[in-house]
């Protein structure tokens, strides 16, 4: 990256002191989810048909390294709303599904093509190279995203997680 803009190193300095201006700025991620989900009326299963995300996170510095922390948190988040669940016993209180046998996360088939675009953004506020945090912004608005369109292709809304045939039914 240094090469290509002619740059022979990239410093920053923070001193720790806020300055009379921070507070008046947001330094947050910011995104927008869009899904289609097909639900199948006679089983009450829900697919996620189509994925598109749009993410303003300051500066990219690495294009593919952005998108592939974005869209893994997108799929965490598919299998936020869908299918984790964690399963106590209700007498030891230890959780009874604490293996990938029993505790469902989604794989290959269960993912649709995922599309990311991240909105340009030069932001002289956050800081002195103009990056934003991006580790979870992608998980963030995922399973809502997915309920709400489980509420419009079946009327029903659910508020708890993981949206299972049984509560679609």
């Amino acid at each position: 990256m240094l090469a290509r803009h002619n740059l022979p190193q990239v410093e920053a300095y923070y001193d720790g002191q806020m300055n009379s201006e921070q507070p008046q700025f947001s330094k947050h991620a910011f995104g927008a989810q869009f899904v289609e989900v097909q639900v199948d009326p006679n089983f009450g299963e829900v697919r996620v048909t189509r994925f598109t995300g749009v993410f303003g996170v300051g500066r990219v510095l690495n294009q593919k390294t952005a998108r592939s922390q974005i869209m893994s948190g997108i799929i965490m988040g598919i299998g936020m709303a869908l299918m984790e669940d964690t399963v106590f016993d209700p007498h030891m209180g230890q959780i009874v599904n604490a293996n990938l046998g029993e505790y469902h996360v989604p794989v290959n088939a269960d993912i649709p093509e995922i599309e990311v675009y991240f909105v340009p953004e030069e932001d002289p506020h956050v800081n002195p190279i103009g990056v934003k945090g991006i580790g979870e912004i992608g998980i963030t608005g995922t399973a809502a995203a997915v309920a709400n369109a489980v509420y419009h292709a079946t009327g029903r809304r659910i508020r708890n997680l993981p949206i299972t045939p049984d509560k679609v039914m």
